[in-house]
């Protein structure tokens, strides 16, 4: 695929690896729509939509680990091994950008695992496409931020950072609000989440993270970052509006005013 596209279009890219960012980069864009589509009408089958059909399923503490881990290891082996690695330059942005990177890969796929508590299994087709997503998008955001990291602040640095920091430290309470709604050892229970963006929205963790991706590609002001913030909304919207419906199906006394995704819109 690199190389007939490589034949097809010129890129002026530098190198290699750039055309690569380029081309997986153009591959979240075209696949977004069909994802956001496609999921509006039929569910991804893990958690709460787990369905037979799908492949054999695996312990979800450990999907999540092995499915997460490669944006971390692969965007760290190439932050660390960069000619700039971001420790020695901490003043600038794109040292930021790559410790935001690196601290919610190293939560998603390390810590957020190891504290869930009562969740289904994920079929393995599902585990394999998010493990190939995540290899991917590790390479993509480690490549561009190893080469391409911004030195000089500019104002949408500013604001992207903070909207990465607002997403990110909601996406770690809507996270522990869900955990805490099962006891240890309930497999499958859902009850009415409350606190934090949870009094808006009913996927208040999917809004935080699409809130959080989008800081990030503001900040950065890049394909991929861009690419990779459109994907997340593409794949995390139609689910949110998913578990709205489940929530005002299945609960009785759930909260009307609520939204699915977006507070006070959608």
């Amino acid at each position: 695929l690199l190389f007939v596209v490589k034949m097809t279009f010129d890129f002026n890219s530098k190198s290699f690896e750039d055309d690569l960012m380029i081309i997986g980069s153009y591959s979240f864009i075209f696949l977004a729509p069909p994802v956001f589509i496609t999921l509006f009408f039929k569910n991804a089958p893990y958690g709460r939509y787990s369905r037979n059909g799908w492949g054999f399923i695996v312990n979800a503490k450990l999907a999540w680990l092995t499915q997460e881990i490669p944006s971390l290891l692969v965007a760290a082996f190439l932050i660390f091994s960069s000619e700039r690695p971001f420790y020695r330059h901490f003043s600038e942005p794109g040292s930021l950008l790559c410790t935001c990177f690196l601290v919610h890969y190293s939560y998603r796929s390390i810590y957020f695992p190891l504290m869930m508590r009562g969740s289904k299994g994920t079929p393995i087709s599902v585990w394999m496409m998010s493990f190939a997503f995540c290899l991917i998008n590790g390479f993509l955001q480690g490549w561009n931020l190893s080469k391409h990291a911004p030195t000089v602040w500019r104002f949408h640095h500013f604001v992207g950072l903070a909207l990465w920091l607002f997403g990110w430290i909601n996406v770690v309470v809507a996270d522990r609000i869900l955990r805490n709604l099962r006891k240890p050892g309930e497999i499958g229970v859902y009850r009415v989440p409350q606190g934090g963006l949870f009094r808006y929205v009913s996927a208040a963790n999917y809004c935080s993270e699409v809130i959080e991706w989008s800081g990030f590609a503001i900040a950065c002001a890049s394909f991929p970052s861009t690419a990779f913030a459109l994907f997340t909304f593409c794949n995390l919207a139609p689910r949110a509006i998913e578990h709205h419906k489940y929530y005002l199906q299945k609960i009785e006394d759930y909260p009307k005013d609520r939204k699915a995704f977006i507070p006070f819109l959608w």
